[in-house]
């Protein structure tokens, strides 16, 4: 799917020049210059006030042609000696050493100290004290610089901080599933929670949650991803493991998520609509935080299958058996959505190089990515 504009062609007709155009629509004027390239799509509310300023419609603007599948680069590379069991699919890096292409495997567990700005003096001040507790910093408060807090589980949001970076704005993720994420929002802890409830009745992704837990217009929804939810499976799914079914055989042993993550809410859904208690599901009371988490507990033999995305089942080069394709979506107070930082996100969230590495890594389908769903 290809993006056409004719941006330029507007903006020279009216003697405008790229720099008046970006102060009228609040980016930067090598913003203006990457939408008019084609390599960057805007996201709805910058769509939204260039229709504005030229007193068009959006859809005068843009246009999507169905055009030839874009192409990929390829090169070949030689692996880093010492690298086993690598899969199609599975990430790696690239550098340069010498004359050759060399491409290694980066560790799906970060096996290095996590980066930090402090430690924590005493950890039962925390639990004494309502949550507030005493850091030791190692930097000053002036130097943490441009900073946005998410609270989310999608792997995918590591791909998403990496783009921020290079603008210069750094995104501190805390991983917590989706209930958590909106109730942590609520509290005025985060800036952005990520989130993929789905309203079992209607089939709608996150605005019905988003709806009983703010008041109307309090938040905006913003699309981020759609992925695939499904069984991930060992390689070569030994068991034959093919729905969620499979589960409550005596010789299948499941890793489950954590009360209130939207996996675990698919799974009493399905077994529920199976007839299936969930005693009679091995491993049920077996949790792990996260789909990464869940996903190594199936690659380290702890559990024959969990329910997981795509992404995280390629991450360890696992089997995926896909139950659903389902929207994430990030919410963000409306005060904030003009914020300079918040803008830039939402700006990334448009950009054609962040898709394609989104897409490219984990399955994702890109198309939502930067709307806004309500």
């Amino acid at each position: 799917m290809n993006v056409q504009n004719n941006l330029a062609e507007l903006r020279h007709k009216r003697g405008m020049g790229a720099a008046e155009l970006a102060s009228e629509i609040g980016v930067s004027r090598q913003t203006v210059y990457a939408m008019e390239g084609g390599t960057y799509v805007p996201n709805t509310l910058v769509a939204l006030r260039l229709a504005r300023v030229f007193d068009v419609r959006v859809e005068d603007l843009f246009r999507i042609e169905d055009d030839a599948p874009r192409e990929r680069l390829t090169d070949e590379v030689e692996m880093l000696p010492g690298e086993r069991d690598v899969r199609p699919g599975q990430p790696v890096q690239v550098c340069r050493v010498g004359k050759r292409m060399v491409a290694a495997r980066p560790g799906a567990i970060s096996w290095s100290l996590p980066p930090a700005d402090g430690v924590l003096v005493d950890a039962r001040q925390a639990a004494a004290r309502e949550g507030k507790a005493t850091v030791r910093l190692f930097v000053e408060e002036k130097d943490l610089g441009k900073r946005l807090m998410l609270a989310g589980c999608d792997p995918g949001v590591s791909v998403l901080a990496r783009h921020l970076q290079r603008a210069g704005i750094e995104l501190v993720v805390a991983s917590r599933n989706s209930n958590q994420a909106l109730d942590l929002l609520k509290q005025g802890l985060v800036h952005v929670a990520g989130t993929h409830l789905r309203d079992q009745a209607g089939g709608e992704s996150n605005v019905a949650a988003v709806r009983q837990r703010f008041q109307v217009r309090a938040v905006a929804v913003v699309g981020f991803a759609i992925w695939e939810e499904g069984l991930v499976v060992r390689h070569g799914n030994p068991r034959g493991i093919r729905s969620i079914a499979d589960m409550a055989r005596k010789d299948v042993t499941i890793v489950n998520r954590e009360s209130g993550a939207g996996c675990r809410i698919l799974l009493d859904a399905q077994l529920k609509q199976l007839g299936i208690a969930s005693r009679a599901v091995k491993g049920y009371r077996q949790e792990a935080a996260g789909h990464l988490p869940a996903a190594w507990a199936v690659m380290s033999g702890q559990a024959d299958c969990c329910i997981a995305t795509r992404a995280a089942a390629r991450v360890f080069g696992l089997g995926f058996v896909p139950l659903l394709r389902e929207r994430y979506d990030l919410a963000i107070r409306r005060p904030d959505l003009d914020r300079p930082v918040i803008q830039t996100l939402l700006d990334t969230l448009g950009r054609a190089a962040f898709r394609r590495e989104l897409e490219a890594l984990g399955g994702y389908d890109t198309t939502p990515a930067g709307c806004r769903m309500a």
